[in-house]
C-alpha cells in the first residue's frame, strides 16, 4: 500500500486514549502514520481522582470540570501528535449501590446504538482508517460508557462500509482491521512482578495477584503486541496532561519504565476481524497493510 497509512482510535472519555494504547500510538504517529482520535463524550461526570488537583474556581463551579477536561484533552492531544473529535455525547457516570441507579437522563449510555453510531461513521467515511481499534463487549470494564462505545465502534465498522446505511453521512469506507485494546493478563502481571523481584523493588501488584482469577480464554484473546516501550514516557507525558484524573504518585507511575519495558515492553490487542490476508500472533496493527 502506497497511500499513508490511517489509525483510528474511539475511546469513552478524555484521558482513555492517554491510559490505553498511547505509546503504540506515539510509536506510530513517529512513524508518520495519521492517527485520529475519537472521543464519545467530555468527561463531565468524572470525579477529580488526583488528590493533588488544584483550579481555582473548581469547588465552587464543578461545571467548570467540562472545560478543565477539554484543555487536558487538547494538551495530551498535543503530547500524542494525534488529531481529535468529540462526538458530543454526555458522559454517564459510574454507577454506584447495590442496586445500582438508573442512568441520568441524556446520557451516552442511554443513546440508541443506531443514534449514537451517526457521527462515528460520519467520521468514519471522512477519516477513512485503515484500522480502528476501540475496547472489548465488557468495555474493558463495565463502565456504561465504555460498553456503549465498543458497541457504536463494531456497529459503525460494519455500517460505514454500507452505502445504503445513511449516504447523506459521506462516501461508503470499509476499514480493513478491527481490534479491541487489551489490558492486564496473568501473564503480564508475571512479568512485571518478576521483573520488580528481579531488581529488588516493591511490587504494588502483589495484592492483585493473590486476588487475580486466571483466565486462560482472556490470554487467548492476545493476538497483536505492539512493540513501543521507547514511546512509555510519551505515554506517560499524555496521561499527567489529565491532571484531574491522574495522580502523578499514582499506581499508573509505581513500575519504573526500565522494568516495564524489560518485563513487557508491548502494548496489546486482540484481532477481531480483518479484510486484509494476516497470520497471528502480530507484531504490527498494519500487519498486512504496508
Amino acid at each position: 500500500m502506497t497511500e499513508k497509512l490511517r489509525l483510528m482510535h474511539v475511546h469513552a472519555h478524555p484521558d482513555d486514549e492517554s491510559s490505553k494504547g498511547a505509546a503504540s500510538t506515539a510509536r506510530y504517529v513517529a512513524e508518520g502514520i495519521d492517527v485520529h482520535v475519537v472521543t464519545c463524550t467530555g468527561g463531565e461526570r468524572g470525579s477529580i481522582l488526583n488528590p493533588q488537583f488544584k483550579h481555582p474556581g473548581i469547588e465552587d463551579n464543578p461545571e467548570l470540570i467540562t472545560e478543565i477536561r477539554r484543555e487536558e484533552m487538547d494538551r495530551a492531544r498535543e503530547i500524542l501528535g494525534v488529531k481529535q473529535d468529540w462526538l458530543g455525547f454526555v458522559d454517564s457516570g459510574w454507577p454506584e449501590g447495590d442496586p445500582k441507579p438508573p442512568l441520568p437522563e441524556g446520557c451516552f449510555g442511554l443513546v440508541p446504538v443506531e443514534e449514537a453510531a451517526v457521527p462515528l461513521v460520519r467520521l468514519v467515511r471522512s477519516f477513512r482508517p485503515h484500522v480502528l481499534t476501540t475496547y472489548d463487549e465488557n468495555g474493558g470494564y463495565p463502565h456504561p460508557d465504555h460498553i456503549k462505545c465498543h458497541e457504536i465502534s463494531v456497529f459503525a465498522y460494519e455500517k460505514a462500509a454500507d452505502p445504503t446505511w445513511h449516504p447523506e453521512l459521506g462516501e461508503a469506507w470499509q476499514v480493513s482491521k478491527l481490534y479491541y485494546h487489551l489490558g492486564w493478563n496473568w501473564q503480564k502481571l508475571t512479568a512485571i512482578s518478576e521483573a520488580l523481584e528481579r531488581h529488588g523493588l516493591e511490587n504494588p501488584y502483589a495484592e492483585r495477584m493473590k486476588e487475580w482469577e486466571r483466565k486462560p480464554e482472556d490470554e487467548a484473546r492476545l493476538t497483536t503486541r505492539v512493540e513501543c516501550a521507547e514511546y512509555f514516557p510519551v505515554r506517560d507525558a499524555a496521561l499527567l496532561a489529565h491532571a484531574t484524573q491522574i495522580d502523578p504518585d499514582g499506581w499508573f507511575f509505581s513500575v519504573p519504565n526500565e522494568v516495564q519495558a524489560e518485563a513487557w515492553p508491548t502494548e496489546d490487542y486482540q484481532l477481531v476481524d480483518s479484510k486484509v490476508e494476516t497470520t497471528v500472533p502480530e507484531d504490527d496493527l498494519f500487519a498486512g497493510l504496508r
